[in-house]
């Protein structure tokens, strides 16, 4: 390989002042290197009447369908759907032979056999030939004002130098890399470069503490661990590096961490630690794709079950990737030139699919934001939509939750004349929030899709749109179901249940291409989870109601596992965690409804029976434990110390009697006689009526 000196990587993230271009350095202002795009302010109807006939196309073959033409064929004759979409919509390196062989009792998931193509391929080089100088991520850094844009070639070229970092430093196709980095573009870059070459990747929320990155490490049995010395949010620095040190510690399979310089602020480098931007200088800028077959893996995100151990949810090549570019196309309503503003983290899978894989796979220019709603003022989304011109405007119920509480001066100040389309992720929206989100931010004049997925579906699977000419949008309502995607809502015994104005489990009874594959070295666990509840039927875990329009809205989890702030959280997870104090024999964490994060955790805490025990003194060692174990947005907002936990007969801990009580819904507390000792009930009452009387004291 040619070796180029000069310069750094980190000119591009953090000057905004230079870039590789053909093998050699070239400087340039990018803040003014992309115009915001405008588009003209058009109403809710007129927006409506495209779609008529779905335009773009979905191919040739099915151009001039309506949606419920494409909708039914999707579900009746998936081959010919989905086959004749993938052959157009995708570059390959050979074709593929098979459109799918599943079985979905068993797990068994394969889509466009045969084929090979490589993600990074599809996501850059394709747009690179067409339009280079196209922009391809816009960097809303922390600092309003200080975005940096990077164009289609020159992302494909960072991206080149570090794949051939990675190829030079032993990682190959199938090894498998964590990525612990700040939204940015080496983070896009780190992604798609393990995508060129073949690697796994496995990006893990900065946020996470040293012990929960550790044992997402030591589950995917990472080769390289590819960081920032610190990230910046909210005006502040925070470390990350310290963070990565602490757990590759206990990680043996890890044999190099590459190290990028978010801050100029000096980190302590070790043995296995390279500078990142001094080792992709003398890289060079093209790397030659490695093909992949369609089902090898993509990369491994890990989500919380209802068991302690997260889970590493696998997704493979074509069908992810044609899943997220046509959800992102269709359910956005994303058109040439748009830009596309996800504000999602790329630690969770929205980042993966609206904010990197998606968005890039259809040539779109997607915005990479690293503050948060409120810094440096409330106002701050709406003036990154004016100075960016963003045209679709994705976030979650949480922070628009979190912003309503404010003036709507915040938001009016600045021009949203620019947005065509809202969206809302990771939740239920509530009425107020969607009300508030679709009058005020977009002046009643944009749709707003209240989407569902999960990190397991790869993509939105119901949405208000596509749809038909002129079809309704019920506020706080999933409602649709996306091409290829069956609901069935079903009885506790496994029956499905028909008709509307109906509510039970929600199931989807066909496998489509975006769904995930398996759990890393765990397929038993998949099917046990995902398949097995519902024979014939992928569970998705929620509850759902179909109204009698035949609309969906989802009501919430089934499992004991919570939603803060758009991020699932397994229950079990935070009590293994509460369990390892040495006081604490037992712990029982429930979900309760809160205004702004939607769900917080309750924590029933027993603790030893020894007179010395400081209760305070525990509670705040379990808050510190929870945070350093898993993350600080996992410690329970409530600590009820209690004698005993509500047991039924057999040992098992009635956690809906919990529910009742922190939620202060006694007066109906259903059937307690399958409990051991219904005294308990009262005990933990009372408890809980001490507990609010000293809260509302010290407030």
């Amino acid at each position: 390989m040619a070796a180029h000196k000069n310069g750094s990587l980190i000119h591009i993230i953090n000057r905004a002042s230079v870039f590789f271009k053909n093998g050699s350095y070239r400087k340039r202002i990018l803040l003014t290197s992309l115009k915001p795009v405008q588009c003209q302010r058009r109403t809710v109807s007129s927006i409506g009447d495209r779609n008529t006939n779905l335009t773009p196309h979905l191919s040739s073959n099915l151009a001039g369908w309506s949606y419920n033409e494409l909708y039914e064929l999707s579900v009746k004759d998936p081959e010919t759907f989905w086959g004749s979409i993938a052959k157009e919509r995708l570059t390959w390196n050979k074709p593929f032979d098979q459109v799918r062989d599943c079985e979905i009792t068993s797990g068994k998931i394969n889509w466009f056999l045969g084929g090979q193509l490589n993600v990074s391929v599809n996501c850059l080089d394709v747009h690179v030939a067409k339009h280079p100088d196209r922009v391809a991520l816009v960097w809303e850094r922390d600092e309003p004002g200080t975005e940096v844009k990077v164009t289609y070639r020159e992302l494909l070229e960072t991206t080149c130098r570090l794949a051939n970092t990675l190829k030079r430093h032993g990682v190959n196709k199938g090894d498998r890399v964590a990525i612990y980095m700040p939204v940015s573009p080496i983070a896009v870059a780190a992604m798609l470069a393990c995508a060129r070459i073949g690697a796994v990747h496995t990006v893990v929320f900065a946020g996470f503490s040293s012990e929960a990155l550790a044992g997402r490490i030591q589950d995917a049995q990472c080769k390289a661990v590819i960081t920032c010395n610190q990230g910046v949010r909210g005006g502040r620095c925070i470390d990350l590096k310290p963070t990565v040190d602490a757990a590759v510690k206990n990680c043996p399979t890890v044999q190099h961490v590459f190290v990028a310089q978010r801050t100029t602020n000096p980190t302590p480098m070790g043995k296995l630690d390279i500078p990142l931007e001094e080792a992709m200088a003398s890289e060079s800028a093209q790397c030659a794709p490695e093909p992949m077959g369609s089902e090898e893996m993509l990369f491994m995100l890990h989500t919380s079950g209802s068991t302690g151990k997260p889970k590493g949810i696998v997704h493979t090549q074509a069908g992810y990737l044609l899943y997220a570019a046509l959800t992102h196309q269709y359910v956005f309503d994303y058109h040439p030139g748009d830009v596309f503003g996800c504000v999602a983290d790329i630690g969770w899978v929205t980042g993966h699919s609206y904010v990197v894989y998606g968005p890039l796979c259809n040539g779109a220019t997607t915005v990479l934001f690293e503050s948060t709603p409120v810094y440096p003022d409330p106002g701050r989304y709406w003036e990154t939509v004016q100075r960016l011109g963003i045209n679709q405007f994705y976030g979650a119920p949480t922070a628009i939750r979190l912003l309503l509480k404010y003036e709507e001066s915040w938001v009016k100040k600045y021009d949203r004349s620019s947005l065509k389309t809202l969206g809302s992720v990771g939740e239920p929206i509530n009425h107020e929030a969607w009300e508030w989100f679709y009058n005020v931010v977009g002046d009643g004049r944009c749709p707003l899709v209240d989407t569902w997925w999960q990190t397991e579906t790869g993509g939105v699977c119901i949405a208000p749109r596509p749809a038909e000419k002129g079809a309704e949008i019920v506020p706080a309502m999933a409602m649709r179901p996306f091409f290829g995607i069956q609901p069935v809502l079903m009885e506790e015994k496994g029956k499905p249940i028909s008709g509307n104005d109906v509510s039970g489990a929600l199931c989807i009874g066909q496998p489509w291409p975006g769904m995930a594959r398996t759990i890393f070295g765990d397929h038993k666990r998949f099917v046990d989870a995902y398949f097995k509840p519902y024979p014939g039927h992928y569970f998705t875990g929620d509850g759902a109601y179909r109204s009698k329009e035949g609309y969906y809205q989802i009501t919430g989890r089934m499992d004991d596992v919570i939603n803060i702030s758009g991020h699932r959280l397994g229950t079990a997870e935070i009590e293994d965690a509460l369990d390892e104090h040495p006081a604490v024999p037992e712990t029982a964490v429930i979900g309760i409804s809160h205004d702004i994060k939607g769900e917080v955790p309750f924590a029933f805490v027993v603790l030893k029976e020894d007179p010395s025990l400081n209760h305070t003194a525990v509670v705040k060692e379990l808050r510190g434990l929870v945070a350093t174990k898993i993350a600080k947005y996992a410690v329970p907002d409530h600590f009820l110390v209690v004698k005993r936990l509500p047991k039924t007969r057999s040992g098992k801990i009635m956690r809906r009697i919990l529910r009742k009580v922190a939620m202060e819904q006694t007066g109906d507390l259903g059937d307690v006689s399958t409990l051991d000792d219904p005294s308990v009930v009262a005990e933990i009452i009372k408890a809980h009526a001490q507990y609010k009387s000293l809260t509302s004291q010290n407030k």
